[in-house]
């Protein structure tokens, strides 16, 4: 298999350099990823996909800080994660790196706007009202706002986790499996969420599936299998994205 990278002069939020993650030892040892080159580029939608044990959420681990790589190196807004030690590196995923999880993750005792605002609060910083504002217009949730998450549907659930993840601005959001407790209408509602972000709120997305309808509102696709970058496929149209996914050379 041929691994591709995207050529783009767009300006790169993540990347990945000879990335290595493997577990376990002897007999046991399994390699997650093997030598990943990859470069996500800033203000766009890319989905990353691939079969179950591909090696997906490992790589967003990786990328996200969440994992430490075996070998190789990851950037992040121009930042390389190997030279943060765990206070920095927790420190630095809080202010520059967004979080979407498939469970929401929303604190149950604080309403819709509380659960927003949370991670700013935590950190000492200031609410941009203006920002605030338009990520919640822009989610659709300002009618939401004083609803505590038991009183919101799983998709305004996860509107609101959406928006906590956009409003402080991070140099990246990274969704794992977001549509994945969702019924397919919500899902489709996410998903044109996330996209809108994109377009209207200049976000970088970064999200994995294992869904070819959740990779289809992607501006990019990048799909993995066995450790290794299949291809990195540019607004593929679903021929191409099938094609990579079974295997049948490697696309840009």
């Amino acid at each position: 298999m041929t691994q591709t990278t995207l050529a783009t002069t767009t300006k790169t939020a993540a990347s990945a350099r000879a990335l290595s993650r493997t577990y376990g030892r002897g007999d046991a040892t399994v390699h997650a990823l093997r030598g990943v080159d990859l470069d996500l580029p800033s203000g766009r939608f890319t989905a990353i996909m691939g079969a179950s044990g591909s090696g997906k959420s490992t790589l967003m681990h990786c990328l996200a800080g969440l994992d430490t790589p075996t070998e190789g190196q990851v950037s992040v807004g121009g930042v390389e994660l190997q030279t943060l030690d765990d206070t920095a590196l927790t420190i630095f995923r809080r202010d520059h790196i967004g979080f979407v999880f498939q469970s929401f993750n929303l604190l149950p005792m604080l309403d819709a706007r509380q659960n927003i605002v949370l991670p700013l609060d935590l950190a000492g910083r200031p609410v941009d009202t203006a920002r605030f504002d338009l990520v919640v217009d822009t989610m659709g949730i300002r009618d939401r706002l004083g609803h505590r998450p038991h009183e919101l549907s799983g998709g305004q659930q996860q509107r609101v986790a959406m928006a906590r993840a956009v409003v402080s601005q991070p140099d990246i959001v990274f969704a794992d499996e977001p549509t994945g407790n969702l019924d397919s209408e919500s899902s489709g509602e996410v998903l044109g969420f996330l996209r809108r972000s994109v377009r209207e709120l200049g976000q970088t997305v970064v999200m994995v599936t294992h869904e070819l309808d959740a990779a289809a509102y992607a501006d990019d696709v990048v799909v993995l299998a066995d450790g290794v970058v299949r291809a990195h496929l540019i607004e593929p149209g679903t021929d191409r994205l099938v094609a990579a996914l079974r295997g049948e050379g490697a696309a840009r």
